[in-house]
């Protein structure tokens, strides 16, 4: 790391960390003055009774609110554009989104949409949005996105098939309450999941080509905290002390990529969620081991420390890359993390994942500049795996 390099950083949420923090979201839309919230959220949300953890302070606070659960689990061009007319609707002057990475991300383009003319391809990029968006407040229930402390947001255009993203300070959530008990009734399948969503997000913060000494920072702590509770959170699922591990391990690893970037994993994982609509969170923990192992040789170093980070010993730094990717792959399996031939994808579209995967704009960050080539590759020995 170049100690010289000029970086900013700047994090616009509040965070709200504790065991019970939930029940201060009246307070948090009193402090933003809102009278007239919309809970944007999603169906699952909603027949889990997770919602109600949302709502029963609320009541008890006399705060009238409505309701957005429309959400697709990769949150598409059409849920904004839907959300954002309901919120005019209803006159809404503030979002709280309660969910995972969809809910929230989607949150953040409708509160772009409720108050400016366009669509929200219109937006896309750096810091395209002109004007205040409505005032977000962001629950999470999974611990992977990290979304509620990002300035980004990912949506798919239903119409080319692909996803883009928005990067704006304005779209941050004001607050984020991170109630660890909140991700107890999350099922094991998905926490793995999301779990490695939130390694791959601090492995790939804090070695992408673009990292500063802040991100560095708070992605090994996070590589730290989920190789050390993301097994437990799977096993046991009322965990509290794993659970909380986890969210933390989370935030911090979304802290890290948001103020670096993400690289070739997510090239793929948003290539194959934008054709195929795959969970974008099993998506980076299938292809993490094996995008690890092909740029190891170009990031000798930082693996090495990522490594050690996981709690690995080893006697020279290539030892330590080779570790990390082990282990990598080890934690992968351990939390049933299925094969990429679980996603059934033809080995006559690998060209179209690795065209798009190389045109993703994070692709210029992974510390192996890739070609469409090397893309081929790797989705051939991704296709190998059983």
């Amino acid at each position: 790391m170049d100690i010289m390099k000029t970086f900013g950083f700047v994090l616009p949420t509040r965070i709200e960390f504790g065991i019970g923090c939930i029940a201060g979201i009246a307070e948090e839309l009193s402090l933003l003055s809102s009278k007239k919230p919309l809970i944007v959220t999603d169906g699952g949300i909603v027949a889990s009774g997770l919602l109600k953890k949302v709502t029963k302070p609320l009541d008890d606070a006399g705060i009238a609110y409505d309701i957005f659960d429309e959400i697709a689990p990769n949150p598409r061009d059409e849920n904004v554009r839907a959300g954002a007319q309901f919120a005019r609707k209803m006159k809404s002057d503030c979002l709280v989104a309660i969910g995972g990475g969809s809910p929230i991300d989607c949150a953040k383009a409708m509160s772009i949409i409720a108050t400016h003319e366009g669509v929200i391809q219109d937006f896309r990029g750096v810091e395209k949005v002109p004007g205040e968006p409505l005032p977000l407040i962001a629950v999470p229930t999974t611990a992977g996105s990290g979304s509620e402390v990002t300035f980004s947001s990912v949506i798919t255009d239903c119409a080319q098939k692909t996803k883009f993203s928005l990067r704006s300070v304005k779209i941050a959530a004001k607050t984020a309450l991170c109630d660890p008990e909140l991700s107890v009734s999350m099922p094991a399948y998905l926490t793995a999941a999301t779990g490695m969503d939130a390694l791959t997000h601090a492995i790939e913060g804090y070695t992408a080509t673009c990292a500063e000494p802040i991100a560095n920072a708070v992605a090994l702590y996070s590589i730290e905290l989920v190789s050390k509770y993301l097994r437990r959170a799977v096993s046991d699922g009322g965990d509290v002390e794993a659970r909380a591990g986890m969210l933390m391990g989370s935030i911090l690893g979304a802290i890290s990529f948001s103020h670096s970037d993400v690289a070739a994993v997510h090239c793929i994982a948003e290539s194959l969620g934008g054709m195929y609509d795959k969970p974008h969170g099993v998506c980076n923990a299938v292809c993490l081991p094996e995008v690890m192992d092909y740029s190891k040789d170009f990031c000798v170093e930082k693996y090495a420390r990522v490594a050690k980070a996981m709690g690995m010993s080893f006697t020279s730094d290539a030892d330590g890359a080779a570790a990390a990717v082990a282990e990598v792959k080890k934690l992968s399996g351990d939390v049933g993390i299925p094969p990429f031939s679980s996603f059934e994808i033809p080995e006559a579209a690998h060209r179209e994942i690795a065209v798009k995967s190389f045109e993703n704009l994070s692709n210029a960050s992974n510390p192996r500049l890739l070609e469409v080539d090397d893309y081929m590759e790797i989705l051939k020995r991704l296709s190998s795996k059983k």
